[in-house]
């Protein structure tokens, strides 16, 4: 398909091994963050943090946070430009439910008059929260969408990146507990430019199912 979508999903793929000597720039950061920040969610709930580990301080933190385990995505705390931590709430309340309605309304998207009925869609948060409050099951899923937005818009921009489920979210918890507010990190995504002569996973083919078998219409 000559289409620039799926030339973008040909070319995204795992980095394996990042060059250290180059550095995103600012102007290409300021993006990512834009496009972080459109990332969809239900009910336009926004129920995340995004840390964006850039300075060598940061890096280090980040390095520290694999001294129990997943060593084997500790290289890219340093070795990639940056890294994004993908962090949810686990505690949405429908105050700060309320912040984004309110949002809603100043951006001229929501019309004054239909602000309570809006606050209506609550419901969907509230029907994933159990008697203590946590409804960190239904923000995390939408912290995979956030995830699931950047994943694309970085190989347009001729960015790669490394998706990471294995990291410690306590020592994160724990090392980053500023920028964290309450909120749990247990996906980051390191980004960067390949070093391809010692990256194994540089231009392979896809490996993926046949359409047929995930996609079915009726």
């Amino acid at each position: 398909m000559n289409q620039q979508i799926i030339k973008d999903l040909n070319v995204r793929y795992t980095t394996k091994k990042y060059d250290t000597t180059k550095r995103i720039s600012a102007e290409d950061m300021q993006i990512i963050k834009e496009a972080l920040r459109l990332s969809a969610s239900s009910i336009n709930s926004q129920p995340w943090k995004f840390i964006v580990v850039e300075s060598e301080q940061g890096k280090q933190r980040l390095h520290d946070t694999f001294a129990n385990k997943h060593q084997f995505n500790q290289l890219h705390a340093k070795e990639a430009s940056h890294t994004i931590l993908f962090a949810y709430d686990p505690k949405f309340t429908k105050e700060k439910f309320r912040k984004r309605v309110d949002a809603e309304v100043s951006s001229g998207h929501l019309p004054t008059e239909m602000y309570d009925n809006f606050m209506g869609a609550y419901a969907f948060a509230d029907s994933n929260t159990d008697e203590h409050g946590y409804n960190g099951s239904w923000t995390k899923a939408q912290v995979y969408l956030a995830l699931g937005n950047i994943l694309h818009t970085l190989p347009r921009m001729g960015i790669s990146s490394t998706p990471m489920e294995g990291v410690d979210a306590d020592l994160i918890g724990e090392l980053f507990k500023e920028e964290l507010d309450g909120h749990i990190c247990e996906v980051a995504l390191a980004i960067g430019y390949p070093k391809a002569e010692e990256d194994y996973n540089y231009g392979l083919p896809k490996a993926r199912l046949a359409m047929n078998d995930v996609i079915t219409v009726v």
